[in-house]
Formats: structure tokens, sequence, C-alpha cells
């Protein structure tokens, strides 16, 4: 698993290639997903509230985004902009996007006065550009504009359907 982070932080085409590939990485892509969610909670310390509420909130949100975008990702991917090269399910998207989110690692750092939300915004920068070639792959695109404009048309629905699980489990204002 940790080779498989390193690869997919590295932004290596074949660990993603593997990934989608090994059925039995589902449950690695979701200790992924846990991972990086506890690393959010723990860099957003600085930010006072309930921190065992909204740290156990978050990390159910981490886990029902991941899915929540994975299924976005699969239906804009495959309906909407699919081309003839693809071919792929739900847990293709679910376990290369899962892998897509390590460097969300770097969010741990959030906590750091003055440099941590610089460390933990090129963490998030980077698993954006970690996304797309994930989409890309798992799709079979041959174009990263292709990819592109899944993460692009499926942030829309995602933001507003993150943000209504949000509230549901009383994070946010």
């Amino acid at each position: 698993m940790l080779q498989r982070m390193i690869g997919a932080a590295r932004l290596d085409v074949h660990t993603y290639e593997e990934v989608e590939a090994d059925q039995g990485a589902t449950k690695q892509a979701l200790m992924v997903v846990v991972l990086v969610s506890i690393a959010t909670g723990i860099g957003a310390l600085a930010t006072g509230g309930n921190f065992g509420l909204n740290f156990l909130a978050g990390i159910a949100l981490g886990i029902i985004g991941w899915a929540l975008w994975a299924l976005i990702t699969y239906f804009v991917g495959t309906k909407i902009l699919n081309t003839p090269e693809t071919h792929a399910d739900w847990g293709q998207l679910a376990r290369t996007t899962a892998f897509a989110q390590t460097t969300g690692l770097l969010r741990v750092f959030g906590f750091i006065p003055v440099v941590g939300w610089i460390i933990a915004l090129v963490g998030t920068l980077w698993q954006l550009i970690a996304m797309v070639i994930a989409i890309r792959q798992a799709l079979d695109y041959q174009s990263t504009g292709r990819a592109i404009g899944v993460v692009l048309i499926g942030a829309i629905p995602y933001v507003i359907l993150i943000g209504i699980f949000a509230r549901l489990l009383g994070l946010g204002p």
C-alpha cells in the first residue's frame, strides 16, 4: 500500500493502472481515504470547535465524499464525456481516486502557524493534479483535457451534495 501511495504521489501512471486493475485494492483505497481524513482533522486543530465530534464526522464525510466523487466521475466520464476507448466501473474510479488523495496527507501540517495553510494548500493542489491523472487512467482517456473536463463538470454536483452531507453530519455553518 505504501509503495502505491508513493507512486500515486509521484503521479506515476503505472501505479494508477495497477490500482485500477486490482479489485483487491479497494480496502487499501479506503485506508488511504481514512488516513487523509485523519490528517485533515489533525491539521484543522487550529480552527477550534468540538474536535472529537468534528474529527469523527470529518472521517465519515471523507468516506462519503470519496464514494460520491467516484460515482459522479464514473457517470460524467462514462456517460457524458465517454470515448470509444472508455471502459470503467465504479470500483476502478473509487480505487484510483482514493490513491490520488495521498498528497492530502500534507494537510496534517495545517495547524502550524503561518506556514501550515501553505503546506496544506500545496497538498490539495497536488491532489487535484493527481485526481486528473487518476481519472484519465481509470477512464482510459487519451486526453488529459477530457479528464480535466470530468473534474470540472463533476465538481458542481459534488460540492452541492457534499455540502448537504456536511450539514447532516453537523459540520460547517
